[in-house]
């Protein structure tokens, strides 16, 4: 899985404030009030991915309401195990993006090739996979213990050695070095349980 995050300074700041500070979120879409709470909370992230992958507000709109609809009526309904409710709702947008492209395909008419509509549609959803991945990515890493999480971004993220890290903590580069592989394993383990993670 490719995840491109910036290696500055301020990307890295963005990335330690967004994994240790999380909103409360509803414990499931089963009534309004629940419903209401989440589209606060995520309506306009929802939005804005919708509309820069869509290139239309109105349809954007029409994108973000049908999520909250599909995730409020789920059969199988939200599961935290799984992810954060934040997640699980972006999967469901995304789905939805992808049938708004093609009922616009269908719409636009004939003059338009197969060929045509599947090379747009893969090039458009190049970003929204991107930031789906990144979202993935980011839920896995809440999952690491502080220890752990702190050693992957750091190093990966950071672009900083084991060893700067493990001076500045006060702990030996061989800590630092075994924290950052036992990170990594743990990620990759919650990666592939969520299906995240490509065998």
């Amino acid at each position: 899985m490719a995840v491109a995050v910036s290696g500055s300074g301020s990307g890295v700041r963005r990335l330690r404030a967004r994994f240790s500070s999380r909103g409360a979120e509803p414990a499931g879409l089963r009534s309004e009030r629940d419903v209401k709470a989440a589209y606060d909370l995520y309506g306009g992230e929802l939005f804005g991915f919708a509309f820069k992958a869509l290139g239309d507000r109105q349809l954007a709109e029409d994108v973000v309401q049908e999520t909250f609809i599909r995730a409020w009526r789920s059969p199988r309904g939200y599961d935290s195990s799984q992810g954060s409710m934040r997640t699980w709702l972006f999967a469901i947008l995304r789905n939805n993006v992808v049938d708004a492209m093609r009922r616009r395909r269908v719409r636009e008419g004939p003059g338009y090739s197969s060929w045509d509509t599947v090379a747009e549609t893969s090039a458009a959803l190049n970003p929204v996979d991107q930031l789906l991945e990144q979202i993935q990515l980011g839920e896995a890493l809440r999952r690491l213990s502080p220890q752990h999480r702190e050693a992957v971004v750091e190093v990966h993220f950071g672009g900083r050695t084991c060893a700067d890290i493990a001076e500045e903590a006060g702990i030996s580069a061989s800590t630092m070095r075994s924290r950052l592989y036992y990170g990594m394993r743990a990620l990759r383990l919650i990666l592939e349980e969520n299906g995240w993670l490509a065998s």
